[in-house]
């Protein structure tokens, strides 16, 4: 499992859901497909931060939840998925969702986030695929899907989307708000736009600020999807299956792959060693590195959509907590409540050095936890066993 997910030789390149099947246009959630466990919160017409006079109307958010809240309503936890994660937190994959909960390792029975003592809540953000208004959903002028008419979006419009879940929720304060990486980023944005809601945070191998090197990495991937000769400049949802943006939306995520892993995992696991019998010096193989990534770029093109990814990955690009509030220490000095703030050690995607920015901006941190591991980012779906831990111990003590 990964930060966001992806199969790509060129047979496998078509292949879909079943065996043979084409890939379609857009994975997206549609209209009409199974509900799953979503929940559907019409939240009106949502304002958007980076055009004041525009708005993204009649707005739809799809979340899910697990436990019950109680009396007092101080058990609500909040997960925010990553860049290519939904509201599926927790779970099998059944009717309606693909594949299992993406963080089934932290959330579940016996876990550190528990449905059996907290009302755990988790919604796909705008702009996403999976329920949530995005790309791929209808425009409400003509019933056709967004598409290249979908606007520019900030991590600050999604949280103020989830601001209005949890108005509906009838929830003052969450307990704990966590996530990891877009996931970790929203959590500190809730701690300036809705001061007082959050009792704790724990954003796990995130930043306050994207960097240039960040934003260096992210460009390549938009780049692909937009220069797949199936695109349309953002308009293939008619488009038949095995004929969408599915090379470009696989080629971004092996980019966005490499950098989720670490040179020596990858050296490691991998070296030079060959895939299967094929010899890829001249002669048509491939190393076995080079099926891995490809074999991730599949994935996520058989349940994920181009329009959406290029939405999501802008919205990362915009964030910096501190924009237009003094810089991200002003910003984050406002936050005086518990905090811990988890990073991985060989991440070079979020590097420990945004983690012990955070942490030193945070008044309220109870110090900065490192999970230590070769795997770079996905650390913090891989090292459950150390993750668990810290979470567990910042969770009992609130």
């Amino acid at each position: 499992m990964d930060d966001d997910g992806i199969e790509t030789d060129a047979k496998a390149a078509d292949e879909g859901p079943g065996p043979g099947a084409p890939v379609p246009a857009s994975a997206a959630w549609r209209e009409g497909d199974h509900p799953g466990r979503r929940i559907f919160l019409n939240i009106g017409d949502l304002a958007l931060d980076a055009d004041p006079m525009g708005t993204l109307p009649q707005t739809t958010l799809a979340y899910e939840t697990w436990g019950t809240l109680n009396k007092a309503k101080d058990n609500a936890v909040y997960v925010a998925h990553a860049l290519t994660g939904d509201s599926h937190v927790f779970g099998p994959a059944e009717p309606g969702h693909h594949t299992g909960g993406w963080w089934n390792a932290m959330v579940g029975p016996g876990r550190p986030l528990d449905p059996e003592r907290h009302f755990i809540v988790c919604a796909n953000v705008i702009g996403g695929c999976q329920g949530s208004t995005g790309p791929a959903s209808p425009h409400p002028e003509d019933g056709r899907p967004w598409g290249s008419r979908f606007p520019y979006l900030t991590l600050r419009d999604m949280v103020r989307a989830e601001i209005a879940l949890m108005d509906h929720l009838e929830i003052d304060r969450w307990r704990l708000m966590t996530g990891p990486s877009m996931g970790g980023m929203r959590a500190l944005e809730w701690t300036v736009m809705a001061p007082g809601r959050v009792g704790a945070i724990a954003p796990v191998g995130s930043t306050a600020a994207s960097s240039a090197d960040q934003i260096a990495w992210s460009t390549p991937q938009i780049a692909a999807i937009q220069a797949d000769p199936h695109f349309n400049g953002g308009d293939y949802y008619d488009a038949p299956a095995g004929r969408g943006p599915h090379r470009g939306l696989g080629i971004a995520r092996m980019i966005a792959h490499t950098t989720y892993r670490t040179m020596q995992e990858l050296d490691t696991r991998f070296g030079r060693a060959y895939q299967g019998e094929s010899d890829p010096l001249g002669k048509g193989g491939l190393f076995a590195v080079q099926s891995y990534l490809e074999h991730h770029g599949r994935k996520l093109a058989r349940r994920f959509d181009a329009n959406t990814y290029i939405r999501l990955v802008q919205a990362v690009q915009s964030h910096d907590v501190g924009r237009d509030r003094g810089g991200v220490e002003t910003a984050l000095a406002r936050y005086t409540d518990p905090a811990v703030i988890i990073a991985v050690d060989s991440d070079r995607l979020y590097p420990l050095r945004d983690s012990q920015r955070i942490d030193a901006a945070l008044t309220g941190s109870t110090g900065l936890k490192v999970v230590h591991s070769i795997v770079g980012h996905d650390g913090f779906l891989v090292e459950s066993g150390q993750l668990n831990a810290f979470m567990s111990e910042f969770e009992r003590a609130l």
